[in-house]
């Protein structure tokens, strides 16, 4: 029972992998915006950029590991 449980919070399938990152930028770009409400200026708009540099380093992760996963489940013997 756990272990399906777990599997519902495995990233799989690169469609899942941008699923995530659409609703990791949804809530950043909220963020963002209540930041620029907070705090007008330049802060509230360093912030917002903050915001959305953390989904693109996030997105480019999570990206990445699904590479890697793939490639070594093609070739094991990479793995370092």
């Amino acid at each position: 029972m756990f272990e399906k449980i777990k599997r519902l919070f495995v990233i799989k399938t690169p469609v899942e992998a941008y699923l995530i990152i659409y609703a990791l930028a949804l809530g950043a770009m909220e963020r963002g915006k209540l930041y620029l409400d907070l705090y007008p200026g330049f802060g509230g708009k360093l912030l917002f950029v903050a915001c959305s540099g953390a989904v693109f380093m996030a997105g480019g992760k999570i990206l990445d590991c699904l590479k890697h996963e793939k490639r070594l489940k093609e070739q094991p013997e990479t793995a370092f």
